[in-house]
């Protein structure tokens, strides 16, 4: 049962998408109370299902399925009766294949007026990239992720989550819950150009920037921290250390100095001198954590107020205690899967929904009378 409180307990959205940035944008607001009806290919489908239940599932789960050939006239029509009674269609198709298809912005409005449209592509509608295929890390480099360098050894290598997508999506989903209170304030709806390249440079943008002027020596820029870093531990496991502030350098050195004598060099006691000396720290800090196990260092620094942690296997992560006790992965064990719940704890609470994966075209019948 959704909350009485929330914003978006009657808002209706068609998502039109597949894959994951509309999908996860959707999830995102249907968690939050709206009706989310899930238009998908007929016979085959959002292209997810092909990866299997557990992808598909991720980010569908609640929603209602119809099956549609949006090819097809009927369909298309059975398409538009959906949006006389929606708030919002958002799609994921290269820019003007929907408006080819008779379903673009002008012919939605002439449907409901109040319509949002959310089109949700690689390099936006408009540009000379537009028509360009592309995908998560296709953005990332084209969008200068790789261009700071935040390492002594920085490295290009594939992040371990697709993140160009996810902060796409996620400023489609807000932006979706402006355009619709204002399309009830207005009567007018209007048209959401969300572009994954736009929404990642967003965040890269002001540390590339910085990078330019490093680029003949990339390890002197300032986002290039000694000792904020990865290490490796003796039995090839990894722990970050997260020091910024100087207080936690000299916690370091407090805790280890003993040991590790070098660390008391007057030269490392300030950041400007550790700074000035970033490869000499650097390894001396990797021959530091080589010399124990990840156990025995989890061990040692357990009480010290130190930003250290574990990198984690997925096995750990799930058995994590600070996991648990935020309730923010919901398991179902019937499945063997999860669920991600919004990670936002309202204060009035999020009830949680039934989390049924829907079959393909499972409510075309019903949804499209």
């Amino acid at each position: 049962m959704k909350p009485e409180w929330s914003c978006l307990k009657d808002v209706k959205i068609i998502d039109a998408s597949q894959l994951l940035p509309g999908p996860h944008a959707t999830s995102l607001l249907l968690q939050l109370g709206a009706d989310v009806i899930k238009v998908e290919r007929r016979g085959s489908g959002d292209t997810s299902r092909e990866l299997g239940n557990a992808i598909f599932a991720q980010f569908n789960r609640d929603k209602r399925s119809v099956a549609l050939n949006l090819d097809d006239s009927a369909d298309r029509q059975a398409f538009l009766d959906l949006v006389r009674d929606c708030d919002a269609v958002v799609e994921g198709f290269r820019p003007g294949v929907m408006k080819n298809l008779g379903l673009g912005y002008d012919d939605l409005v002439k449907v409901n007026p109040a319509i949002v449209m959310c089109s949700i592509s690689g390099f936006g509608q408009t540009g000379p990239y537009s028509a360009h295929a592309g995908h998560d890390l296709n953005y990332l480099a084209m969008a200068g992720y790789w261009a700071a360098p935040t390492q002594v050894e920085s490295k290009v290598a594939r992040p371990g989550v697709r993140v160009s997508d996810y902060a796409a999506s996620s400023y489609a989903a807000l932006s979706l819950v402006v355009a619709i209170m204002s399309a009830r304030q207005s009567g007018a709806g209007q048209h959401l150009d969300v572009s994954i390249h736009d929404s990642i440079l967003s965040w890269t943008a002001p540390s590339a920037w910085l990078a330019k002027s490093f680029e003949k020596n990339p390890v002197m820029s300032p986002m290039v921290m000694p000792e904020n870093d990865i290490f490796e531990t003796r039995d090839g496991r990894y722990i970050v250390l997260g020091i910024l502030e100087n207080k936690f350098w000299t916690t370091l050195c407090d805790c280890l100095g003993e040991a590790f004598p070098q660390l008391n060099d007057p030269r490392f006691s300030t950041r400007i001198g550790r700074l000035a000396c970033k490869k000499e720290v650097n390894q001396l800090l990797k021959q530091i954590f080589l010399s124990k196990t990840l156990a025995k260092w989890s061990q040692y620094l357990a009480d010290v107020d130190l930003p250290f942690s574990s990198v984690l296997r997925a096995s750990e992560l799930f058995c994590d205690t600070h996991v648990r006790a935020r309730g923010t992965l919901r398991e179902f064990a019937e499945e063997a899967a999860i669920a991600v719940r919004f990670p936002v704890k309202f204060s009035l609470g999020l009830p949680d929904t039934e989390g049924k994966v829907p079959a393909l075209g499972e409510f075309t019948s019903t949804t499209t009378k």
